[in-house]
């Protein structure tokens, strides 16, 4: 299983594929790193040699900013709109969708599971409630 930048790449998919498992990169992305390399796409990642796996980590460590420093980099940037308090920041701040989706009926992922509202816990609270 060969290790690109800190990160084991499945040695059974096609290398344009397996790059894919490393954040940051993508299928156009793994494209043209492949390319920049003169490594063909359809080449299993089990079949790369060394000199080939080194150009890609190269490549890749010299043009993309990947993995842990990616993320830092996405963090920094949520932590900031939230300091300087924007609309986007107070959406992060209070775990919201922050690119203007509906919030009625959708957003689950975001919100956690539906919480429900009205039930009453002891029978004195209904007897209270109710008109008869």
């Amino acid at each position: 299983m060969p290790r690109i930048i800190g990160v084991d790449v499945p040695k059974e998919k096609r290398i344009e594929i397996a790059l894919t498992y490393i954040y940051g990169i993508g299928n156009t992305r793994s494209g043209d790193i492949l390319k920049e390399a003169g490594i063909s796409p359809d080449k299993r990642a089990k079949d790369l040699d060394d000199q080939e796996v080194t150009a890609i980590t190269r490549i890749i460590q010299d043009s993309y900013q990947v993995e842990g420093d990616l993320r830092r980099l996405q963090t920094g940037n949520i932590k900031r709109l939230m300091s300087i308090g924007t609309y986007r920041g107070l959406r992060h701040k209070k775990n919201l969708p922050a690119r203007g989706q509906r919030t009625k009926t959708n957003s689950r992922t975001r919100k956690g599971p539906k919480k429900t509202i009205g039930a009453f816990k002891d029978k004195t609270a209904r007897k209270a409630v109710s008109p008869s």
